[in-house]
C-alpha cells in the first residue's frame, strides 16, 4: 500500500473535521429549528454534494479555486501559491463536499431533543446560544460524532473532486483512492487488491460505527 497517500489522506481528513465541526455547528441550529426566508434554499444548497455528481462538483470548483478566478487571484496574492493541485485547494473542496455528511446526523439528531428541555431552559433566562451550546448540543453528541465519523470516512473515500482539483501529485495530491487508481491502471493488481480491502474494511466500520450510534439514540 501506498503509505505516502494513506497518511496525506488521514492529514486531509483530520483537518477536515477540524474545520467542520465549528463550521457545522454554528449552521445546524437555524437549520434543525430557525424559520426564516430561504431557509429550503440554503438546506438544499448545503445538501447538493450529495446528489451532484462528484466531476461536477469538481470542475465548478476547479473553476472557482484556479487562478484567474476572484478567490484564485487572492489567495495567490496573499500566499504565493495556487489553490489548484495543491493541499489548501484539497482542504477546502473536502470542506464543501463533505459539510451535508456532517450537517445530516447532527441535524436529525438535534431534530430529537425534547423541546421541554429547550423551553425550559429559556425560562431559567438562557438565550439562544446558550441553550444550544449547553442544552441541545449535548443531547445530541450522537448525531455530533456520527456526523463527524461520515465526513471523516468521505473524506478519506473521495476521489473524483481530488483528483480534479488536486490532480495526482505524490506526496502533495495524491491521496488514497487516487493511488488505487493508479495501481489498477499500471496492472498492479495485488497492491490494488491491499489499497482496495483497506478501504472496505474502513468503510464497514464507519457504517458499524454510525449504525451503532443511531441504536443507541433515545427513542
Amino acid at each position: 500500500m501506498d503509505w505516502s497517500a494513506a497518511a496525506l489522506s488521514l492529514r486531509l481528513a483530520l483537518s477536515g473535521v477540524a474545520l467542520l465541526a465549528p463550521l457545522g455547528i454554528a449552521l445546524a441550529w437555524p437549520l434543525a429549528y430557525g424559520r426564516f426566508r430561504g431557509k429550503v434554499a440554503l438546506e438544499a444548497a448545503l445538501l447538493m454534494p450529495l446528489v451532484l455528481p462528484p466531476t461536477v462538483l469538481g470542475f465548478y470548483l476547479l473553476q472557482g479555486f484556479g487562478p484567474r478566478s476572484p478567490l484564485g487571484r487572492v489567495w495567490e496574492a496573499v500566499t504565493g501559491g495556487t489553490l489548484v493541485f495543491s493541499f489548501s485547494g484539497l482542504l477546502l473542496a473536502s470542506l464543501l463536499i463533505n459539510l451535508p455528511f456532517f450537517l445530516q446526523p447532527l441535524i436529525a439528531s438535534l431534530g430529537s431533543v425534547d423541546r421541554r428541555l429547550l423551553e425550559a431552559s429559556a425560562t431559567l433566562g438562557h438565550g439562544r446560544i446558550s441553550t444550544y451550546l449547553r442544552v441541545a448540543l449535548p443531547l445530541s453528541w450522537r448525531g455530533l460524532l456520527a456526523g463527524a465519523i461520515l465526513a471523516f470516512a468521505h473524506a478519506i473515500g473521495e476521489f473524483g473532486v481530488v483528483l480534479m482539483v488536486g490532480g495526482n501529485l505524490p506526496g502533495r495530491t495524491r491521496t488514497l483512492s487516487i493511488a488505487l487508481f493508479d495501481q489498477v491502471q499500471a496492472f498492479e493488481m495485488e497492491a490494488a487488491h491491499r489499497t482496495a480491502f483497506a478501504l472496505l474494511s474502513f468503510a464497514f466500520l464507519v457504517l458499524l460505527s454510525t449504525a451503532w450510534l443511531r441504536s443507541r439514540e433515545p427513542r
